[in-house]
């Protein structure tokens, strides 16, 4: 069989950013009619090299071809004007515009455009691939989902074509995501060229016909999907064996240890964020909370870790030491803290919330008894230890507990703040999105913790995005849609395609049940 036309070639591809070496001399082939993934680590340079083909950055080195000609992209027009569109991870619609009018949004035409025509463009673009939307309809009256169609769609409607998706089922249910694939392999026959940065290796393994490896900067191999398994690839990503196993073990010994009964919180907007919220957090097991996006996940964990307020509702903490019931909703964060609830939110912004970027990372260890005044970690040495442990058990990469946090990869920062909650001995810990944004073997790393957390004792809430990794850590996971709970499963017995349907279940559906 012959092999198709090569749509874009990069030869020798080199980018530094100060000292660091984000790419190096990477070569690389898309076809025409084909879906190429790209894999690798944290920080292994994916997206800053598709950030060169998109003209988001210029490569210090190198050459790119499209359509075997050599070409020069300085901007996203130049990238366009070539027919290559990118769908960014964080896509940002202008809310009260309809889908018509954010897709032709920015674009220059002659007179004022003919929103009757753009309506009709999209209707065919849509039926072409079978993408569902209504070109009217606001966007602030859209789904996620929804919200994703328009940006991919606004590059078809450009003319695209080669795309490129940055991470595109992060914030998708099972469902969508099996309706993104269908559309891409729609795409893919049509002639498209279709590029994916993504970390999930099933999903690679389902949709891709061949993917690309990058390892700290530089390409390792592409191989066809068809002879490849997660184990192959998850060595290609890291340079050795990976265990892509969590080790679960079953409970033993729960006992209550947090009890959540009735809570409703409404934001500052007026928006009701909790919805008659109840649940029981056990110590000796992994409660995991699944949701699309903004579904109430972050302000549930904060509403137990006192930082927001309740508007009815109790929390009672089950104390262990004293065997005393105590009232959450009456305490600061700092008592709740001493009771041993621990609260570690990873957010995308991970310096700013919890780390302090100038300090090192024995400085930081030593941030959470600063108020105490006379603590004993207010000793040099034990916050040293502490950090030393860390950067071994959690393979750290730093040159030393000395180098301020700020010079840290986002992954190696991730590990610091989740290390730092976990070693403090919690009763409870609420992990929210640990392993967000971190190679494969330091998110098994991180997981596998979590389970020796709850062989400890301590009662475990983990909240994530992949559903695969709720299902395989988690003894029972809590479902979120809009503030309410939809359901509260038994992780051994339940399937993606299920918790998904939970997720995105509505408030009728669920008050009829």
């Amino acid at each position: 069989m012959a092999e198709k036309p090569v749509a874009i070639e990069l030869k020798n591809i080199t980018k530094h950013f100060g000292s660091v070496v984000a790419n190096h001399q990477v070569c690389l082939k898309v076809h025409e009619g084909e879906i190429l993934s790209i894999l690798g680590e944290n920080g292994s340079g994916k997206t800053t090299l598709m950030n060169m083909i998109a003209g988001i950055y210029y490569p210090d080195e190198g050459q790119i071809f499209v359509k075997g000609e050599e070409v020069s992209i300085r901007s996203p027009k130049d990238a366009f004007d070539l027919k290559i569109g990118m769908i960014h991870q964080h896509f940002k619609p202008v809310d009260v515009l309809s889908a018509a009018e954010n897709i032709v949004l920015g674009l220059k035409e002659k007179g004022r455009y003919d929103l009757g025509r753009v309506t009709e463009e999209v209707r065919r673009i849509s039926a072409k691939y079978n993408f569902e939307i209504d070109p009217t309809k606001k966007v602030y009256e859209m789904s996620v989902s929804e919200k994703q169609t328009i940006e991919i769609i606004k590059v078809l409607y450009r003319g695209a074509e080669v795309l490129i998706l940055d991470e595109p089922t992060a914030v998708l249910t099972p469902q969508e995501t099996q309706k993104l694939f269908a559309i891409l392999r729609n795409m893919r026959d049509d002639g498209k060229a279709i590029i994916i940065i993504t970390h999930k290796l099933n999903e690679v393994l389902s949709l891709a016909d061949r993917v690309a490896v990058l390892r700290k900067g530089e390409y390792v191999d592409t191989i066809e999907t068809a002879g490849a398994n997660e184990a192959i690839l998850a060595e290609m990503m890291v340079g050795k064996k990976v265990a892509l196993n969590i080790a679960r073990s079953e409970p033993k010994n729960t006992q209550d240890r947090l009890t959540v009964h009735s809570i409703n919180c409404i934001n500052r907007e007026g928006v009701k964020v909790l919805n008659d919220i109840s649940f029981t957090a056990r110590a000796g097991e992994i409660l995991g909370i699944a949701g699309i996006a903004g579904s109430g996940q972050r302000e549930l964990l904060e509403t137990i870790a006192g930082l927001q307020y309740i508007n009815s509702g109790e929390i009672v903490y089950h104390d262990p030491k004293t065997g005393k019931d105590e009232d959450l909703c009456h305490k600061t964060p700092m008592q709740i803290r001493e009771l041993g609830v621990r609260l570690s939110f990873v957010p995308e912004d991970r310096l700013g919330m919890g780390l302090v970027g100038n300090m090192d990372i024995v400085d930081n260890m030593m941030l959470r008894s600063y108020q105490k005044g006379h603590s004993m970690f207010l000793k040099r040495k034990d916050p040293r230890t502490l950090a030393q442990s860390i950067i071994e058990q959690l393979e750290v990469v730093t040159p030393s507990a000395a180098t301020p946090v700020r010079r840290l990869s986002g992954g190696n920062v991730q590990k610091v703040l989740v290390g730092r909650e976990i070693a403090a001995s919690p009763t409870v810990i609420m992990a929210a999105y640990p392993a967000r944004g971190l190679d494969i073997n330091s998110s098994y790393t991180i997981y596998n913790l979590l389970s020796q957390q709850k062989e400890n004792g301590v009662a475990v809430i983990f909240v994530g995005e992949d559903l695969d990794v709720l299902i395989e850590l988690c003894d029972r996971i809590l479902v979120l849609n809009s503030g309410r709970i939809t359901g509260i499963v038994d992780a051994r017995h339940v399937t993606k395609e299920e918790i998904g349907l939970l997720m995105t279940k509505t408030e009728e559906s669920a008050a009829n049940e």
